[in-house]
C-alpha cells in the first residue's frame, strides 16, 4: 500500500515539476517577446539592471550588483553599456562626492513600462482564454507557490490599470 501511494505521489510530483517548468518557458518567452519588441539590442540581463533601478531608485555599484546577485565588476560592465546606449546614468552622490549614484534615465524608464506593459498585456491575454475555474484557481496557487521560493508577492494594485481582454 506504501509502495503505491509513494509512487502515486511521485508521478503527481514529476507531473507538478513538468507543468511548472513548461509554464515557466512560457513566460521566459513572454518576457522575451515583449522586451525584443521595445528594444531588440537589450539582453535579459541588462534588463533586469533596468527594472531593479526603476524599482528601488537611485543606487551605488555595489548596492546594485547586491540587489542582482552578482559581482560588482559585472555589474559594471552592464551600467557600462546601459550608460553607453543613454539608459542609465551615473552621477555624483551629493551626500558623499566619492560615491557615484546610478540611475534609469528617462528613456530607460520607459523601456521598463513598455516591455512591461506588453508582458502584462500578453499574460493576460492568455489567462482569459483559460476555462473560468482555472482562472479562478490559478492566482492562490502561484501565491503559495511564490511564498514557497521565498519571493515577494506583488501587490495586484500595481497592475490594476491592465484589465483582463474580454
Amino acid at each position: 500500500m506504501r509502495e503505491t501511494q509513494a509512487a502515486a505521489d511521485s508521478g503527481a510530483a514529476s507531473e507538478m515539476v513538468a507543468a511548472l517548468l513548461a509554464a515557466s518557458q512560457a513566460l521566459v518567452a513572454i518576457s522575451a517577446r515583449s522586451l525584443a519588441a521595445v528594444d531588440e539590442t537589450l539582453t535579459m540581463p541588462r534588463f533586469r539592471v533596468l527594472v531593479v533601478l526603476e524599482n528601488a531608485g537611485p543606487t551605488n555599484l555595489a548596492g546594485l550588483a547586491e540587489c542582482l546577485a552578482v559581482n560588482p565588476s559585472i555589474a559594471r560592465r552592464m551600467v557600462d553599456r546601459l550608460s553607453a546606449s543613454g539608459i542609465v546614468e551615473r552621477t555624483p552622490d551629493p551626500a558623499d562626492g566619492r560615491v557615484t549614484k546610478i540611475a534609469a534615465t528617462a528613456a530607460g524608464r520607459t523601456v521598463v513600462r513598455e516591455v512591461t506593459a506588453r508582458r502584462q498585456a500578453d499574460i493576460a491575454r492568455i489567462f482569459a482564454a483559460m476555462p473560468g475555474g482555472d482562472q479562478k484557481a490559478l492566482p492562490a496557487a502561484l501565491r503559495v507557490f511564490t511564498e514557497a521560493a521565498g519571493k515577494d508577492r506583488v501587490a495586484p494594485a500595481v497592475y490594476a490599470a491592465f484589465a483582463l481582454p474580454g
